[in-house]
């Protein structure tokens, strides 16, 4: 094989505890894939094929996935005695020295992890395109953006060479790419999947880890086999009433849903998006669900403001962290400008404005929280546009000139006042309007592959849950699997068609 058989994930593990196929044959058909197809999309910037290969003559275990090949993020995932860069030159070379818990469990899922996936810096932007490893490609159009930060993941994920993959979202980094890549991307609930053991709370508890896959069943499979607590956690998710994977076969009550193609972060919609909300509330209503046009109670300027407050805090945080791990603060050109700037802003705030900002965040939560209990679902566009062509959201020459001054600025308040960080973070959000609130929220989110624009690329539609709730998004979205597949659409580029 050259590339590993039709079917997702489920599938490929009781292919191999059928017999026939072996792991070894599934593990060497995905580094086939890769090798092939990875010059092109530069998705995949790390091997761990001999670790891989190593286990493959191990006993299988139990676990719903066994055998099964896995990429996991190269951010977040610490895989010991392996370097992880989180997409930083400043950190091409540190080396953890133990498996995060997540990666812990997707070993004991059964799931043969033997590469690491791209992202930009610290997983600070929605494309990726990181000046360490350069810009991962999308297989449905490759002058444009898989989105990000877990592009090198999406792209992957699309383009076959596995049948799921470890994301992370802090601001949409999941749900993002599962849009731009015509994948499943579930953000599940704070606390719901561990964020151990070196780290307490990712982001202010705005981030968390989940695989993106092609079907809901592999990713309510993933969640049954990758969630709970652990002792100390931070945060502590409600658990569900029984398994995920139990819960998508049962037929999904009717349900009250809010629609909005309003942004709620930003300004504009494109077409494209509008018209896939369109049929999807047209598709949602044919199966016997209420839908209400409604918008949620966002102060946006506010909202903006906030986050940034709490993204610039956990950059220079996060910095600090590993230079003390690794022995010393970055060189100059480790870090790239932007990061390098967001880092030398956060000493322009104050302890008392990073509380106001988490205070703001907590208060529009509970604003929002309020307005939800009217609905069980909010639908939105995942994204403002359909994905866009490869460097579009770089700072353009001037913008860069400007961040390089910042960075020799003798006082950080002067950054502050530039309000150049402000309007990058507007261009931003003018591409993601949407997907931040579940993670300022902690709500269970979900991108699905719903719509295709006249040019062929994938539109994904977002559902926002109650708190705690994925089995409702995951039964809604098995129902729209069913009524409207997505399984047999596939990207030009693709392992299966080479």
């Amino acid at each position: 094989m050259n590339a590993l058989p039709e079917g997702d994930a489920l599938h490929l593990a009781e292919l191999v505890r059928s017999g026939e196929v072996s792991a070894s044959e599934l593990l060497e058909a995905a580094i086939s894939a890769v090798e092939r197809l990875n010059p092109q999309l530069n998705a995949v910037i790390g091997s761990l094929y001999d670790d891989a290969r190593s286990r493959t003559q191990l006993p299988l275990g139990n676990g719903p996935f066994a055998g099964v090949p896995f990429l996991i993020k190269d951010l977040l995932s610490d895989y010991a005695g392996h370097p992880i860069s989180s997409g930083s030159r400043f950190l091409k070379d540190y080396v953890p020295e133990q498996d995060s818990e997540m990666v812990v469990r997707y070993k004991r899922s059964g799931l043969n992890i033997f590469g690491k996936t791209n992202t930009p810096e610290f997983g600070l932007t929605p494309f990726t395109e990181p000046q360490l490893f350069g810009p991962t490609r999308n297989p449905w159009d490759l002058d444009r953006t898989p989105g990000g930060s877990s592009g090198g993941t999406g792209a992957a994920v699309a383009a076959g060479l596995v049948p799921m993959a470890g994301g992370g979202d802090g601001g949409g980094s999941i749900r993002i790419p599962a849009s731009c890549n015509g994948l499943v991307g579930l953000k599940p609930t704070r606390g719901r999947n561990p964020t151990g053991p070196t780290r307490g709370d990712i982001w202010f508890g705005c981030a968390v880890e989940h695989p993106l896959t092609h079907s809901v069943r592999d990713s309510a499979a993933a969640l049954d086999a990758l969630s709970g607590a652990e002792p100390g956690d931070p945060h502590r998710a409600p658990p569900p009433a029984g398994r995920y994977l139990d819960a998508i076969e049962a037929p999904v009550r009717p349900l009250r849903i809010a629609y909005t193609g309003v942004p709620l972060l930003g300004d504009d919609m494109a077409p494209e998006c509008l018209q896939g909300l369109e049929q999807t509330v047209t598709l949602l209503e044919s199966l016997g669900h209420t839908l209400v046009a409604d918008h949620p109670p966002i102060n946006r300027p506010a909202f903006v403001e906030a986050f940034i407050v709490l993204l610039v805090a956990e950059t220079a945080a996060d910095v600090k962290d590993f230079a003390r791990k690794i022995g010393r603060m970055p060189r100059k050109g480790e870090l790239e400008p932007t990061t390098a700037a967001l880092v030398r802003l956060a000493g322009s705030f104050t302890a008392d404005e990073l509380a106001l900002a988490l205070r703001e965040l907590q208060a529009q939560t509970r604003a929002y929280g309020r307005w939800l209990q009217n609905y069980d679902v909010l639908l939105t566009p995942t994204l403002a546009e359909p994905p866009f062509v490869i460097g579009k959201y770089q700072p353009g020459l001037a913008d860069a000139l400007g961040i390089q001054a910042l960075n020799r600025l003798p006082l950080a308040g002067l950054a502050k006042r530039s309000g150049l960080i402000e309007k990058m973070a507007q261009d931003i959000f003018r591409f993601i309007p949407n997907t931040p609130l579940a993670n300022v929220t902690g709500d269970p989110s979900i991108s699905l592959p719903l719509h295709w624009s006249t040019d062929g690329l994938p539109v994904g539609m977002m559902f926002s849950g109650q708190f705690g709730d994925e089995t409702t998004l995951l039964q809604l979205a098995r129902q729209l699997e069913i009524a409207q597949p997505w399984a047999q659409r596939k990207p030009s580029l693709h392992a299966a068609s080479l």
